[in-house]
C-alpha cells in the first residue's frame, strides 16, 4: 500500500495540472486564454475574456479537481493525511501545470473544492469572507488574498489539529505566492476590478 501512494500524489497532481481554463477557452472561443488580459488560466481572466459560461465552466473543473483527490484518497485508503497531501499536490499542479510548460492559475477554485474536501466548515466560512469583501470592492484578487491569509487563524479556531493547521498555512503560502503581482497592484492602486477590460 505505501508503495502506491508516491502514485496517487502523481496522479494528484496531474489532475490539478489538467488547465480547464486553457482547454474550455480553446474548446469555445478558438484562442488560447493565455494570449488575453492577464494570461491566467483562471475564472477571472476567462470572465473576463470569454464570458460567463466559460468562466463557470472553468469554475467548475477547477473545484472539482481539488475535491476528487479527498473523496479518493478517503474512499481507497481512508487516510486524511494522505488526502491533504494530494490536495496540495492538485493545487500545485494548477498552479505550475507541467501540460503548459509548469505556467499555471493562482489557485483560489482549487484550493476552495480542496478546503471543502479536508475542512467543509472551513471552506465554508473562507467562501463567505470571500464573497464579502468581492461585494464591498470587487477586487477577485483582494477577496482570494483576504480569506485564504485569514484561513489559519479560521482553521485554529474550528480545527487545530496539526495536519489541518499545516494543511492551512501551505495552502495560504502557495496562494499568497502566486498573487505577489496582485498585492503590488493593490498596493499601487492598480489592480483592475471585476469588469475591467485592462490588462493585468
Amino acid at each position: 500500500m505505501i508503495i502506491i501512494y508516491p502514485l496517487f500524489l502523481i496522479f494528484s497532481y496531474l489532475l490539478g495540472a489538467v488547465p480547464f481554463g486553457y482547454i474550455i477557452t480553446l474548446y469555445f472561443a478558438g484562442f488560447d486564454i493565455r494570449t488575453k488580459g492577464s494570461g491566467n488560466i483562471g475564472f477571472t481572466n476567462v470572465l473576463r475574456a470569454v464570458g460567463k459560461k466559460e468562466a463557470f465552466l472553468t469554475l467548475a473543473g477547477d473545484t472539482i479537481k481539488g475535491l476528487i483527490p479527498v473523496i479518493l484518497a478517503r474512499i481507497i485508503f481512508n487516510d486524511n493525511s494522505l488526502a491533504a497531501a494530494c490536495v496540495i499536490e492538485a493545487i500545485i499542479g494548477h498552479d505550475y501545470p507541467v501540460f503548459l510548460r509548469f505556467k499555471g492559475g493562482k489557485g483560489v477554485a482549487t484550493s476552495f473544492g480542496a478546503l471543502f474536501g479536508i475542512l467543509p466548515l472551513a471552506g465554508a466560512i473562507a467562501l463567505a469572507i470571500w464573497l464579502a469583501v468581492f461585494y464591498l470592492w470587487k477586487y477577485s484578487s483582494l477577496a482570494a488574498i483576504t480569506s485564504y491569509s485569514l484561513l489559519p487563524l479560521v482553521v485554529i479556531l474550528i480545527n487545530p489539529h496539526h495536519t489541518n493547521i499545516a494543511f492551512a498555512v501551505i495552502v495560504t503560502a502557495l496562494l499568497l505566492l502566486k498573487h505577489i503581482e496582485n498585492i503590488k497592484r493593490l498596493l499601487k492602486g492598480t489592480e483592475n476590478k471585476i469588469g475591467s477590460k485592462k490588462k493585468g
